[in-house]
């Protein structure tokens, strides 16, 4: 394995877009390398609003212990479609169970980590549709545009997508870098 860290981003039928892409934008910008999965047998995945993009690869061609950061859009269907992948509930369960890994996830896919018990304890951030859901599995609900404890990064919706991919860059590259980055896209909290 290089020892550059490198991120995967998952992609399934009915994900969010502009979270999954907004990600891989930022990462791009940052020099993270970051590869787009997608968790069915086709590199071609459709949005939640009927948009049609191509990933990298897909999961069952992947050794997901390469990477150092697992990250899911959400989106509905999507969300449920990732849920539904046992080798990523797996590797999710794995990651974040070692320091040095890390798990994000946005909107409504807090969830999924919810759901495995991941957010006991934790402060996270989610859709506000989804809040009593991810409480439920134990999560202090803030309603921060990014939250980010220990190894997991948590986010809220479509709208703080550029937040919770420059989140994800300081996780990889430290907080300067990443409001560097900020600032270069004329992202406004990072120019105050």
């Amino acid at each position: 394995m290089s020892e550059q860290k490198k991120g995967a981003i998952f992609m399934a039928d009915g994900c969010e877009e502009i979270e999954a892409l907004t990600v891989a934008d930022l990462c791009f910008r940052a020099g993270i390398p970051l590869k787009k999965i997608s968790v069915s047998d086709k590199p071609q995945v459709t949005s939640s609003h009927g948009i049609t993009f191509l990933c990298d690869s897909v999961i069952e061609d992947e050794d997901l212990e390469d990477y150092d950061m697992l990250i899911l859009p959400g989106g509905i269907p999507g969300t449920l479609n990732l849920k539904a992948c046992k080798k990523l509930e797996e590797a999710i369960l794995a990651h974040a169970a070692r320091e040095d890994r890390a798990v994000a996830a946005i909107c409504a896919a807090p969830s999924i980590l919810s759901d495995l018990g991941l957010l006991k304890g934790r402060k996270a951030a989610c859709n506000p549709s989804w809040e009593e859901k991810v409480a439920a599995g134990g999560a202090e609900i803030l309603r921060e545009n990014a939250v980010t404890d220990g190894n997991i990064i948590t986010s809220r919706g479509m709208g703080t997508s550029i937040s919770f991919g420059l989140a994800i860059a300081a996780w990889f590259l430290g907080g300067e870098k990443a409001a560097e980055l900020g600032r270069k896209i004329v992202y406004r909290p990072c120019l105050d």
